[in-house]
Parts: structure tokens; sequence; C-alpha cells
């Protein structure tokens, strides 16, 4: 089961009419499981959840550092503008899709540009995914254990809470993470099954933002805020090209494509799709526009790449410490909901990639499971050898993502 599989006319002729005994789990071509007869399709507000779970992600962590360089009025501009960017990408992918009955993007692709297309597309959204999932790595063993990017060390929470030892070290921290969250969430052979955990990660998303907007808005009151800047501050070529890099993690931020189908195919009422990513993206955008705001109001220039590792200083409020805490623990909390979400598509592209001809990949336990650990595997070594979010952002917003997002929907209109 991949991206790369194209539905059958029947299947994707309408969804709205379906009979009860008619359901397709994640693209339709492959064999009904017995497994998912009692299925009979996803609700619009768990397709929003998942949706809104892909696009939220570490992104929005570099959201503030991209004010920084940018200023608060440009910076917003910039978020909202690739909004309707994203939407309009989107539009394009599933218009083209329903044209020639294709029920993936790799489909899409394939019918496109042959099997060289699909190929392409598998391989950028190996980049992309693999590149997002060790941000969040990269992000939680920030939060956990602390993090010496910047050239100075911000303490982790639980450094903070019980001092440096071993079993709170970056490393072990990420182990333990990847052996009991992530692995048992990426488990699941079904989208759907994650809208529940998709829904609390965004509510942890919100508590994130209430609480970064409570501190900001009493530290207004007090008057310890100086006023932001408005404009990006331009003196010398070098940061003329500087405001450049803010590109690719805005590109990343909105990333979503590779999941669209996925959703698509499970909705039990296919036209209720675009409603979902115009509702999606409505959400995330603002929750990236105040976070933004927010987030820069609060730290100033003294904001990082990663906004999370500026909240382990006295923030010069009552009950600062617990809520320092609070913040980071909810969001990284966010970040390990959000993996399987990314995850999901990464292993039916790696596998559609390396076994193009193979068995349904939902019944095939042990390719599942060998596929699976290969990838966390994998992910996990990335998250200890990578230094920076910044440096994974610019990686993937400047390849696979633009490619996934704006290059290959534009090419396949074109075509």
């Amino acid at each position: 089961m991949t991206t790369g599989n194209i539905a059958s006319k029947k299947e994707r002729k309408s969804r709205r009419n379906k009979p009860v005994d008619e359901n397709a789990p994640l693209l339709p071509k492959r064999q009904e499981d017995v497994g998912f007869d009692e299925f009979n399709g996803a609700s619009f507000t768990g397709a929003v959840f998942n949706l809104s779970t892909t696009i939220v992600g570490a992104g929005i962590m570099a959201l503030p550092a991209i004010m920084k360089v940018l200023g608060l009025v440009l910076g917003v501009a910039l978020i909202i503008f690739m909004a309707v960017l994203t939407e309009a990408s989107i539009e394009m992918l599933l218009r083209f899709s329903r044209v020639g009955k294709s029920a993936s993007y790799g489909g899409l692709m394939g019918d496109a540009f042959g099997k060289t297309g699909r190929i392409i597309l598998q391989v950028a959204v190996l980049i992309n995914n693999i590149g997002v999932l060790i941000v969040y790595m990269i992000i939680i063993g920030d939060v956990l254990s602390g993090t010496s990017s910047s050239g100075s060390h911000h303490a982790g929470v639980l450094e903070g809470w019980f001092g440096e030892h071993w079993w709170n070290a970056r490393a072990f921290v990420l182990l333990v993470t990847t052996l009991f969250v992530f692995s048992p969430l990426a488990c699941f052979k079904r989208i759907d099954s994650l809208s529940y955990t998709s829904a609390l990660s965004v509510a942890l998303a919100v508590v994130f933002l209430v609480i970064t907007m409570g501190i900001t808005i009493v530290k207004l009151i007090n008057g310890s805020i100086a006023m932001p800047r408005l404009m990006p501050n331009v003196t010398d070529m070098t940061s003329f090209w500087k405001l450049f890099t803010t590109v690719p993690v805005l590109v990343t931020a909105y990333i979503c494509h590779y999941n669209v189908h996925s959703i698509d195919n499970e909705l039990e009422d296919s036209a209720q799709i675009k409603p979902v990513v115009r509702t999606a993206l409505a959400l995330c955008s603002s929750v990236y526009i105040m976070t933004s705001i927010f987030g820069f109001l609060l730290f100033g220039d003294a904001t990082l790449d990663d906004v999370l590792a500026n909240f382990d200083t006295n923030l010069g409020i009552p009950y600062s410490s617990l809520l320092n805490d609070a913040v980071r623990v909810s969001y990284a909390a966010h970040l390990m909901l959000v993996f399987p979400i990314v995850f999901f598509p990464l292993r039916l592209n790696l596998d559609g990639l390396i076994f193009p001809s193979a068995q349904p990949f939902h019944q095939a336990n042990m390719r599942f499971a060998l596929v699976t650990i290969g990838l966390i595997v994998l992910i996990f070594m990335g998250a200890n050898f990578i230094p920076s979010i910044w440096d994974a952002f610019q990686f993937t917003g400047a390849t696979a993502a633009v490619c996934l997002g704006f290059i290959f929907p534009a090419s396949i209109t074109l075509r």
C-alpha cells in the first residue's frame, strides 16, 4: 500500500453513494481486508484534526525566529500568503486527481509523468518526512534534556527538575521516547485510527499558545516588553540574504500534501475534502500567526531558532518556572502525537519504492514491522547527530518540501 497505487475507476467514481459494504481504508486499489470491514468512513472532524496535525508540527517553533528576521508585518503577511498558496496547490492536486481517477499523490504523478514521476514523488516524501521527524526528535530532546546549539546551554525540563544524570541525557531520553511512545503509535495501519491522538495533539498546541499569550499579555501590562521590530533590519548584503533563509521554514510549516489523498480516501463523503482543507488551513494559520506574534513579543531579538528553548529562564512573572515547564512539556507531548501522522505516509512511500509489486502492506506483518523499525532507527540516529532544527528545516524546506508543495502540483497542472 503506497502513494503510488491508483484506485480503480469504480471505487473512485463516487463515495457519497457507495454501498455500506464497500470501503477503501487508505488506497482503494488494494484488496479489501476483513480487518477493515467495520470501517464506514472517517468523519469531517476527524479529517480536519488529522490534516491540522500534519500541518502544525515542528514548524511552529521556528516561526517566532522568522519574525526576528522579517519583522512582524512582513512575517505575518508571508504566513497568510503561504496559506493561500498551499490551498491553491492542494486544490490543483484534488482537481486533477478527480479527472484522472487517481487515489494518491503518487498515482497522480504516475499518470502525469509515468513511473519516473511516481518514484521522484516517493523520494521527495522520504526526504521531507524523514527531515521533519528528525526535527521533532531534536525539539523533544531540547525540551526534555536541554540544548547547546546556540552557543550557550539551555537546560531541559528533566535537567531542571532532577539535575544532570545519565538517565536524563539526550540520547537516553530519546531512546526511551522512541521505544515507549513513537513505536507503539507507529503500529497503526489506518490513518483514521489516529484521529483521537490528532485531536489531543491540536489541543496541546492550543494549550501552548494560550499560556504563551497569557505570559505575553501580563508582561505587556506591566511594561516589561519593548516595541517589536515591524520590518526587517537590512544593513548589508549578509542581512539581505538572510531574509531568504526564512522561505524554506515557511514552506515546511504548511506541507501536508502527502497526506491529503490518504485522508480523502478514508472520508465517508469525498466531497468534504475541500472544506476539510480550508478549515484545517484556517485553523493552522491562526495558530501560526498568534504563536509568531506572541513568541516574538515575549523574547524579542533573543528569540532562538527553536523558541521552546527560550522557556528556561525567569520570565519575570509569578510562577515563571511552572509556566515554563507547562509550555515546554505540552508542546513536547504535542510533537509526540504528531509523529505517527507524518510517519504514516513515510512508511507507505518507502514500502512502495522498495516493494512496488508486493502484497498489500497491511497484510504483510513482517514487512510492515521491518520497514517501521528501519525508519525509526534512521530517524533516531539523525536526531542525535544533526545539531539544530534550523539546519534541518533549511535542507528539507529548500529541497523536498518545495517540490511536494508547489513544484509538483504546478507541473501536473501544466502537463
